[in-house]
């Protein structure tokens, strides 16, 4: 129960409800295995952004290392469009609720490592930019940041966590060009690490994250702030203003 008592009845609920229909967490050997799937796009609402916080609240309490997976053919395709076009300022709540779940893995103090079958578009693409490890399909999938293609702007978040993790030579077009990238594409690129079987992606995630966590926490948590404190601490700067002029187009 003292998750209830952290999140208040309420959304105790809510967060027993999401996490069995959205988000699900496996302990197993010392890693906390997250399993998005909402049956669709893996839509990043407030109900999935909640239930993942919920899971990463487990992980850093009990496990080692993480590992995140998608559902087959989607790993996620970015925010709740439902939100997203149901006017500016709910747009802009649940940006700003993206951002910190980004921010939060991110500087996590745990290994991270993202497991993408299928497509990872937008803020999805953005939180395979969070994750430590990114490990991809060989499928038809797409992966990419086609805010700007789509009239609006990649939020500072977006743009920094992408020029910490993808290619100076891919930088550009990546962001402010909306290119769209093949898993193989995109581990050149940098939104991946490695491309492997479909049917295969799950072990290797395990395997990667197994062999993560046995890294000794101090110095893990000492070189995540020194390497990662000064970004996190620009996008938290900033958030509040970027989030002020951000739209979305009419439809």
């Amino acid at each position: 129960m003292a998750a209830c008592h952290r999140l208040g009845w309420a959304r105790f609920a809510r967060y027993r409800r999401t996490m069995t229909e959205l988000v699900t967490t496996e302990l197993r050997d010392g890693l906390a295995v997250i399993r998005l799937d909402d049956g669709k796009a893996n839509a990043l609402g407030h109900e999935t952004i909640d239930a993942l916080g919920a899971a990463l609240d487990r992980a850093e309490a009990d496990a080692d290392a993480v590992a995140i997976l998608g559902r087959k053919g989607m790993f996620s395709a970015g925010f709740d469009l439902a939100v997203m076009g149901s006017g500016t300022a709910a747009a802009q709540k649940l940006v700003g609720a993206g951002a910190e779940l980004f921010l939060r893995v991110y500087g996590f103090p745990r290994p991270v490592v993202a497991g993408a079958d299928g497509h990872a578009l937008a803020a999805g693409a953005i939180l395979l930019l969070s994750c430590d490890v990114r490990v991809g399909a060989d499928t038809d999938g797409k992966i990419g940041l086609p805010e700007v293609g789509l009239g609006m702007p990649l939020p500072v978040f977006g743009t920094e966590l992408a020029r910490d993790r993808i290619s100076r030579r891919h930088y550009t077009r990546a962001t402010q060009l909306s290119t769209i990238y093949t898993p193989d594409e995109a581990v050149d690129v940098g939104f991946l690490d490695e491309v492997v079987a479909a049917g295969d992606l799950e072990a290797t995630v395990l395997e990667r994250a197994g062999e993560l966590k046995d890294l000794p926490r101090p110095g893990f948590e000492a070189t995540r702030r020194n390497t990662r404190a000064a970004t996190i601490a620009h996008i938290e700067s900033s958030l509040a203003a970027d989030l002020a002029t951000f739209e979305v187009p009419a439809r």
